[in-house]
């Protein structure tokens, strides 16, 4: 009790990382993680110059997840017992030669390969967030690990836009390489930049998986927050990998570079992570989380309802994006505060569930939109949604998770 008292009063006294430092962070998570995402509008193209179906093309999406998921539960929770800066170096080189591959592949398994390779090693994001978890002071652990997720989330957004930008202008293998050329300016400058970060065990790498799958076994709060980001994130994925379906098709027929446009309009969605920060800062944690399941079934009915209009679409995206934002920062928020010594693989269980359920979540977008269309996926987001919410009440008030 007392060292964990010691512990508390040196988290409470030190001081608030550098500006530079977090926006680095930030930085490097959205450039990151940006490469599971490029493909989402390029997937037209991968049709094109493949000769594959849509179902095919949108299992790209799904293998890469499943890698990232896998990634998650074998390499992030070495971020506990291996020093940080070196360990996210490597796995940006290995991201690089990834990203060369993909964007040289001579067919579609190839680029398959690069990618669920390029995809495992970009969980160097997951080893940065509970770094920056690790730095900030308790008091303000919430507005600084938002502040680094908004860079990961405007990533995200930004992906789409960026891989439609360089597919229209110079072809879709471009982006692919301009990426590894990105990920090797920013293993450098992560190995200049980072403070050394000791190891937080020394146990072997089995005992490190071992005690992963205990963390969560022993911690609810740590499952149930997994599970509500599962289907978050499982209906945000089947939106995502559709929707360039949607827009490239009768009605719209967008090019590559208009459906990265399009995209765009969710990076207003990246804003509202520092102020879900504050709101787990201030303990509203379990509150904001029913608001983020509710917005995210109005998302897709809106989403359902205005099919056909592009505005409709945008708010949409804009509403769901938010709402997936909101619950991962609250989710983080909590679980970081359930042992400070494996933060790293709290995220891991964490981070591993959701993408599961992101991978899911594309497989079931894509065979949904080969039966039913826009409105097959329309329901199927909001189904996820709500039986978020309905596993929400639940929960107890008092719980730890709040």
């Amino acid at each position: 009790m007392s060292s964990q008292t010691d512990s508390q009063a040196r988290h409470d006294t030190q001081t608030t990382p550098p500006g530079w430092l977090v926006l680095l962070l930030a930085v490097a998570c959205g450039a990151t993680v940006a490469n599971l995402y490029y493909a989402q509008p390029l997937l037209p193209a991968f049709q094109t110059a493949f000769g594959v179906d849509a179902v095919t093309a949108g299992a790209l999406i799904t293998v890469t997840q499943l890698s990232y998921a896998a990634s998650l539960v074998l390499v992030v929770p070495l971020g506990d017992r291996a020093e940080k800066r070196r360990l996210t170096s490597w796995l940006l080189v290995v991201t690089t030669v990834a990203l060369v591959g993909a964007g040289l592949a001579p067919n579609f398994p190839v680029l398959l390969i690069a990618s669920l390779v390029s995809a495992a090693t970009s969980v160097v994001v997951q080893i940065l967030l509970p770094f920056a978890a690790d730095i900030a002071p308790a008091p303000a652990r919430g507005r600084i690990v938002g502040r680094v997720m908004s860079g990961l989330l405007t990533g995200v957004l930004l992906s789409r836009t960026i891989g439609g930008f360089l597919a229209e202008a110079a072809g879709w293998r471009a982006v692919y390489l301009i990426s590894a050329a990105l990920m090797a300016i920013l293993a450098v400058a992560l190995r200049l930049a980072l403070p050394r970060h000791a190891p937080r065990t020394t146990i072997s790498y089995g005992q490190l998986l071992r005690s992963t799958v205990r963390l969560a076994r022993v911690h609810a709060p740590l499952r149930r927050r997994a599970l509500y980001q599962s289907a978050l994130f499982g209906a945000f994925s089947a939106f995502w990998t559709t929707i360039s379906f949607v827009l490239s098709g009768p009605g719209f027929d967008y090019s590559e570079l208009e459906i990265g446009v399009f995209a765009l309009v969710g990076v207003g969605g990246a804003l509202i992570a520092p102020l879900a920060g504050r709101w787990a800062d201030h303990g509203r944690s379990r509150p904001m989380t029913a608001v983020a399941f509710i917005a995210a079934a109005l998302a897709f009915g809106i989403a359902g309802f205005g099919a056909h209009s592009v505005i409709a679409l945008g708010a949409a995206a804009v509403l769901l994006d938010m709402a997936v934002q909101t619950s991962m920062v609250l989710g983080q928020h909590t679980i970081y505060q359930l042992d400070e010594t494996a933060r790293a693989r709290l995220n891991s269980s964490y981070m591993a569930t959701f993408f599961v359920g992101g991978a899911i979540g594309s497989f079931l977008g894509s065979f949904a939109f080969h039966l039913g269309g826009w409105s097959a996926v329309s329901i199927l987001g909001a189904a996820c949604a709500v039986l978020a919410l309905l596993y929400w009440c639940t929960e107890r008030e008092h719980a730890t998770a709040a």
